[in-house]
């Protein structure tokens, strides 16, 4: 019973290892145990907003209408010289954005509040024109319509949010196309990420239209984890689709190297995403209409998602207008869920977002009292430990009573050593007379498993993190120890609980109890101080447990 006891604890440590081990290999940008190496798909020198022959999306096929020609549902109209437009910056209180005239697309945004993670601490950019990451939209229904390829003129001197004020406008305009004109507006209102968009398509033709208008996020397929410091790189990178029918679905570059998302498309609701560690681009559109999805690799190597909306129809000399709202910032959890339906799904947990979820919200009430992410952690981890005194006690009690009995095991397992069978039934009358169950100790420990993984994801994946100091020489949760004080303390009390629980009778196993914590505890040199410190917390709120444990029922130490 003793052997079938260790051989559970050693299988779920090992585990414990190999998945620790797989995510810092993830962590520096090396490919996972589990997955295949990621093909290399970003181009180089690409130009920011894509070339002439990328293909504009097709338009939604709605009852009754006609079929569409080629022109208006292929590729863009080749342009002489492969035009890239005039580049616009504007700047706002948590922004400083970066507009193409090209189609009048959202080509670059730093968050001037969020720092990168370089050593001069320059603004983080989301959107990048250095890796083709651009929010676009156009026409599509009418041949020849304005699209995000098509040069538009900014109307209005505004560059910069006033001192007092509360918006920003900014205002394109197209010439007429196929007898259309579109007008963007983007609203950048003051303490917001979101992004207010209106579409008016004017039809200045002879005949009525009924247009159709497509919002998408391209980017290149590189890998955020390439020579970064982020906490946890091996959290989801790629677009992301969320309707009604398929709920939040991730679709990974891999997949569309091999085909275009070919998921349930049409929907009545439902948003879009381009989600990296930490940040997520999005548009959404929260009014019940109709609407439909689309996920692919263009021919120049970018990857796209977004949607098309069909519009009413508009008749000669009128126009419509269309409301979106994009966002691009970080996945803050309370502001996400705010904006759209099921938006806070992008910030990554993994397989436990159920446990994940209510942890993290819980670690924000201690936040609001105590104003420190790092205290904040401990404290979690304080009441993770209260919660669990009981079961922690069964298993300490039943670890504490092994000990004390462990030297008559031992002598019995050496005087019976060519009897096995007689040592067995001897050690179970033992065990069965000192009122020990050798699984006691196991099972307890094993409950509280998901809980501890799932504050692993919620510190992992929580932008909060990023970054926030904790104390003294700790000044970035996310980033490793500069120091290695919190995982030599981590090592020194992963031996400490070695010492704490009852020697294995096989010499062997007793060796590998001393050695395994050592190689457990190495890793944690390389990892982001939140996650030491976290697992720190609880190796000494353990051990005072045990030691306690152990002096109530007199094991000698």
């Amino acid at each position: 019973m003793t052997d079938i006891r260790r051989t559970v604890l050693w299988v779920v440590f090992t585990m414990s290892l190999v998945f620790l081990w797989d995510g810092w290999q993830r962590h520096q940008g090396r490919p996972s145990m589990f997955s295949p190496t990621p093909a290399a798909t970003a181009p180089a020198a690409a130009p920011a907003t894509g070339s002439a022959s990328a293909a504009l999306p097709q338009p939604v096929a709605t009852a009754g209408a006609a079929a569409a020609t080629p022109a208006a549902v292929g590729e863009a109209p080749a342009a002489p010289g492969a035009p890239q437009g005039e580049l616009i910056e504007i700047q706002t209180d948590l922004m400083k954005a970066t507009f193409n005239s090209l189609g009048g697309s959202l080509v670059d945004v730093a968050l001037l509040n969020i720092k990168d993670d370089t050593p001069a601490g320059a603004p983080m950019r989301v959107l990048d024109r250095a890796r083709a990451y651009a929010a676009q939209t156009g026409v599509v229904g009418v041949a020849g319509a304005p699209n995000h390829l098509t040069p538009m003129t900014l109307v209005g001197p505004e560059r910069q949010m006033a001192d007092g004020a509360q918006q920003l406008n900014l205002r394109f305009e197209s010439a007429e196309l196929a007898g259309l004109k579109l007008v963007k507006t983007y609203t950048f209102e003051r303490g917001s990420y979101a992004v207010k968009v209106r579409h008016e398509i004017v039809n200045a033709g002879a005949a009525p239209v009924t247009p159709q208008v497509y919002l998408q996020l391209q980017r290149d397929g590189s890998s955020m984890s390439q020579g970064s410091q982020y906490l946890g790189t091996h959290t989801f990178t790629g677009p992301a689709v969320y309707h009604d029918k398929i709920k939040y679905t991730k679709v990974e570059f891999k997949d569309l190297d091999k085909k275009a998302f070919d998921g349930d498309r049409k929907a009545q609701d439902g948003w879009v995403a381009m989600v990296q560690h930490y940040f997520v681009s999005a548009w959404l559109h929260n009014e019940v209409a109709e609407r439909e999805y689309y996920a692919r690799r263009n021919a120049d190597g970018f990857y796209v998602v977004g949607m098309v909306r069909p519009l009413q129809a508009v008749a000669p000399g009128a126009s419509v207008h269309t409301d979106d709202v994009l966002y691009v910032g970080p996945q803050e959890e309370k502001k996400l869920s705010a904006l759209a339906t099921n938006l806070e799904l992008v910030k990554d947990y993994g397989w436990f977002r159920i446990l994940a979820k209510p942890l993290f919200w819980l670690m924000d009430q201690i936040h609001r009292l105590v104003g420190n992410w790092g205290w904040s952690i401990v404290l979690l981890v304080v009441l993770l430990k209260i919660a669990f005194y009981g079961l922690n006690a069964s298993a300490y009690r039943s670890m504490a009573k092994m000990k004390k009995i462990n030297p008559r095991i031992m002598e019995m397992r050496e005087r019976l050593k060519d009897k096995p069978q007689q040592m067995q039934q001897e050690m179970m009358r033992i065990y069965k007379e000192e009122k020990v169950n050798p699984l006691g100790s196991c099972l307890p420990i094993l409950l509280q498993v998901p809980f501890f993984i799932a504050l692993y994801w919620v510190l992992l994946s929580s932008v909060e993190m990023r970054h926030a100091p904790w104390t003294l020489w700790i000044t970035d949760l996310s980033a490793k120890d500069p120091f290695y004080v919190l995982p030599v303390l981590l090592t020194l009390s992963s031996l400490l609980q070695v010492w704490l629980q009852p020697a294995p009778p096989d010499p062997m196993q007793a060796k590998l109890m001393w050695i395994m914590p050592l190689i457990f505890s190495g890793l944690f040199f390389f990892f982001p101080a939140g996650l030491v410190l976290y697992w720190l917390t609880n190796n000494l709120l353990s051990i005072a447990q045990q030691w306690m444990i152990n002096k109530q029922l007199g094991v000698q130490h």
